[in-house]
């Protein structure tokens, strides 16, 4: 196979966690800031809580930056294929992630603005959402420890 392949998805792979991650968080955030802005037209207070659970898909940037630096090292032939998977399937899931906690978080508040007893509740799949991020973050850093070194 062509060097220059290897190498190409090699960092493709170090890159992907953060650009997919803020892609899903830039959408996610989008969704729920429109949900947040329209509850604000329809209730007297309690802006603050639309405004903060409307950016709580942004969290997976933070992953994505994380995975990125832990990633980024020499290439190798060894090491940049194991490199492209891990940073690529770890970038899909944070950017499904932001996506769907985006929608988790649009539905929360779409429900606490007519019911605001049930606002905490109503967060519940937004955190299960995460966790799914939270275990391809960390399942990409302890893949991550056993890559082979650069060059």
């Amino acid at each position: 196979m062509d060097y220059n392949i290897i190498f190409t998805l090699g960092w493709f792979g170090v890159f992907s966690p953060l650009a997919l991650g803020a892609v899903g968080s830039i959408i996610g955030c989008a969704r729920a800031g429109q949900a947040a802005a329209g509850a604000m037209l329809e209730t007297e207070g309690g802006y603050g809580r639309f405004v903060g659970v409307s950016a709580m898909a942004s969290s997976q940037t933070i992953y994505g930056i994380v995975v990125t630096l832990t990633l980024s090292r020499s290439l190798s032939q060894a090491n940049a294929p194991g490199i492209f998977g891990i940073g690529f399937l770890c970038g899909l899931t944070l950017m499904a992630s932001g996506i769907y906690q985006g929608y988790c978080c649009a539905s929360s508040i779409n429900v606490s603005k007519s019911k605001p007893e049930v606002f905490g509740l109503s967060l519940a799949p937004a955190a299960v959402v995460e966790g799914f991020a939270v275990f391809a973050f960390v399942f990409a850093l302890v893949l991550a420890g056993g890559l082979p070194g650069g060059e």
